[in-house]
């Protein structure tokens, strides 16, 4: 099962990165403002990524494959790791979907494990 790791940068924003069952990172946020909103957030990978065509995926300037999870009006969610290879990359896909349907979520932004947010399935 994945996890959900909520932590605050250096300049305030929250951030949350979706690891899986193996430990390694397989999407990362964007910086939210609030709290709140990056709970949204982890909402909204939960809901979109169930659906192939949220997943867009891109090549960057050398040349390795990532992909963007898009929420329904095309706003970015989350990036992944760049991948050397198609394969890799839909493989990096299919865990993202695997592990984020039932992830917990652990904040790290204060002393207590945080409870799987309400899933917006």
């Amino acid at each position: 099962m994945g996890k959900f790791i909520i932590t605050k940068r250096l300049n305030g924003e929250f951030q949350f990165n979706l690891k899986s069952n193996n430990g390694l990172v397989i999407l990362a946020s964007e910086g939210y403002s609030s709290k709140a909103n990056c709970e949204n957030g982890i909402e909204s990978v939960i809901r979109f990524s169930q659906d192939d065509s949220n997943f867009d995926r891109k090549v960057s300037k050398d040349r390795k494959i990532y992909f963007n999870l898009k929420s329904g009006n095309g706003q970015i969610i989350g990036t992944s790791q760049m991948y050397g290879s198609d394969f890799a990359c839909d493989k990096g896909i299919a865990s993202v979907k695997n592990n984020a349907a039932n992830a917990s979520v652990e904040d790290k932004t204060s002393n207590r494990l945080a409870q799987r947010v309400t899933s917006a399935i």
